[in-house]
């Protein structure tokens, strides 16, 4: 994502946020009039607390999005990875603390390296790194509101994007009308420009097909290990950031990083050694 994202530099970056919950509404929203008619809607309001917790999981992946293709523009995709290295830690407190969780010796061992690496990375990053909290923190409260709200995963993501749609889209044609829209005039300029229009309407699908998958996952395995399996999308972010971007990766930032895949390695080995000693169970 900061890859493709880093594609659209010249677009402002709310413009892109707002084109990317269009274009996903779009695709969403009509897949599911497609396969279940006019009814989806009503019928997932329905369930307890959908319309006002999907409110409010909209309205936080929002801010995430923003914020994170803001960051991605402004050169700091690795402290985008560093929020997103603390996120899962968030999870799993709020699992732990919150949905009533547990974990064995091993994990508790992997959470303690992890926070030792987030620890370390927070106190010699130079500055207080309010990006990577913000962006922990608005993602975390986005998955336990998702776990916890009873909806199928695209419907969920179609209320949420239903939400958003009508704002931002009458912010896009405001903005186009007053000649600073990003996509008409990418479109017109002609070469790049127009593939800057074409990007923008294939973020639509790069954003849907993920939190899809996301919105599937946190219902279907325990919160603290989302977490802590969440630290493989940031370890791929800051690989970009330093060695695509070129953005600087000094000894004080290894040295977290190293703990923070150390306590990876040890949550994946316990994970693997445990599923051998489960029994398995055989028809009758």
């Amino acid at each position: 994502m900061p890859l493709y994202w880093h594609l659209l530099k010249a677009v402002p970056s709310l413009q892109i946020i707002a084109h990317r919950i269009v274009w996903s509404t779009l695709m969403v929203v009509g897949w599911l009039f497609w396969r279940y008619g006019r009814g989806w809607l009503g019928e997932t309001l329905q369930q307890p607390r959908a319309i006002w917790m999907l409110a409010l999981s909209g309205t936080l992946i929002a801010v995430n999005w923003g914020l994170y293709i803001w960051a991605v523009n402004a050169g700091h995709v690795v402290e985008t990875s560093l929020g997103y290295f603390i996120n899962p830690l968030l999870n799993v407190v709020l699992g732990v603390g919150l949905l009533g969780e547990r974990l064995n010796r091993a994990q508790w061992l992997s959470v303690l390296i992890a926070t030792c690496g987030v620890l370390w990375l927070t106190f010699n990053y130079g500055n207080f790194p309010w990006i990577a909290l913000a962006l922990a923190f608005s993602f975390g409260m986005y998955g336990l509101v998702r776990k916890i709200v009873a909806v199928p995963p695209v419907r969920g993501l179609g209320v949420e994007s239903l939400y958003l749609f009508l704002p931002v889209l009458g912010f896009l044609l405001w903005s186009e009308a007053q000649g600073r829209g990003g996509f008409l005039t990418a479109v017109e300029a002609g070469g790049w420009g127009a593939w800057a229009g074409l990007l923008l309407i294939l973020g639509g699908a790069l954003t849907a097909a993920p939190l899809i998958a996301f919105a599937d996952a946190v219902r279907r395995i325990p919160f603290s290990l989302v977490g802590l399996i969440q630290y493989i999308a940031p370890t791929l972010q800051l690989i970009c950031g330093v060695l695509i971007l070129g953005e600087p990766f000094g000894r004080e930032r290894m040295i977290g990083f190293v703990l923070i895949w150390l306590a990876l390695a040890i949550f994946a080995i316990d994970g693997m050694l445990r599923s051998r000693r489960r029994p398995v169970e055989r028809p009758t």
